[in-house]
């Protein structure tokens, strides 16, 4: 796979992002493939928090290619030991899972058996279609709730949210005040994979605002902003807007035919997301999905 897009991102003293997507002609194949429907198309990004030869590697990107060339890039860096925290189970975000077979591998339990469930299918290209991933490394060490975790002198809480996916981990550094968030927040809007739990990811939106946070680096998200100190709490209020609105939209006909940009324009407005045209397809499939599945 061509991994000539995967861009290096400085972020923080201690954190850099590899972001590929979001460049125009950019496809892994002609076909329909999960790799460009989910990721490419809308940017996608991981993160590695790193302190002198420790790192904490945040996803394993969409292939083995792309995994190996961050394992490079860190070890180029002086980096000896690694770590993998796998953010749920989706497959843009385990595809690299070989690169660091040789490595621990933690998720919480939720994903670890998800992805025991289905690795077969994973493997066969037959859980979300092409490609395959083969082989699939499973997690290695498994939690529950929340669980603390060291890279050389960063404090690490890992922390387990039923948002846009049920098994959801995030990465929260309480004294940079920072998050990781996978793909518990996406900018320009949430893609809804999990209609029936929208109600819930109200809830544990409102326990993330809880955190002490300044600055929150999505694994979908705009690549300017991520690379300019990232986006800020209120990111967490424009995806519970955007939420409500597609739950009114079950009784509201009115609201279904409204453009993205109105559906968002507080939001816009304000500066707390950003708006990417590819979204106008996610924001339709959520529609349908809502009317649908709920």
């Amino acid at each position: 796979m061509d991994t000539s897009n995967l861009r290096y991102m400085r972020l923080t003293e201690s954190l850099i992002g590899f972001y590929d997507g979001r460049v125009a002609g950019q496809r892994f194949a002609a076909e329909e493939n999960w790799v460009d429907d989910g990721a490419i198309s809308l940017g996608i990004c991981s993160y590695a928090l790193i302190d002198g030869k420790d790192a904490i590697v945040y996803d394993t990107h969409v292939s083995v290619p792309h995994a190996k060339k961050i394992r490079r890039m860190l070890e180029g860096l002086g980096v000896r030991n690694i770590a993998v925290v796998l953010s749920h189970w989706h497959l843009d975000h385990v595809a690299g899972t070989e690169a660091f077979a040789d490595c621990e591998i933690i998720s919480n339990k939720l994903t670890a058996e998800t992805l025991g469930r289905n690795k077969t299918a994973i493997e066969a290209a037959t859980q979300s279609g092409p490609p395959a991933i083969n082989p699939l490394i499973l997690p290695t060490t498994t939690f529950e709730g929340r669980t603390h975790i060291h890279c050389g002198g960063l404090h690490i809480d890992l922390l387990e949210f039923n948002i846009h996916s049920r098994d959801g981990t995030v990465l929260h550094l309480p004294a940079e005040s920072l998050l990781l968030a996978g793909d518990t927040l996406e900018d320009t809007v949430t893609y809804v994979a999990e209609p029936e739990g929208l109600s819930d990811h109200l809830k544990e939106l409102d326990r993330m605002w809880s955190l002490s946070i300044d600055r929150i680096f999505p694994n979908h998200g705009d690549p300017v902003s991520i690379e300019n100190g990232g986006y800020r709490k209120n990111f967490i209020r424009s995806t519970q807007q955007y939420i409500r609105m597609l739950l009114r939209m079950k009784t509201d006909e009115a609201l279904r035919s409204m453009a993205l940009k109105e559906i968002i324009a507080g939001p816009l407005e304000a500066g707390w997301i950003s708006y990417f045209e590819p979204y106008e397809a996610v924001h339709r499939r959520n529609i349908a999905d809502v009317l649908t599945r709920i």
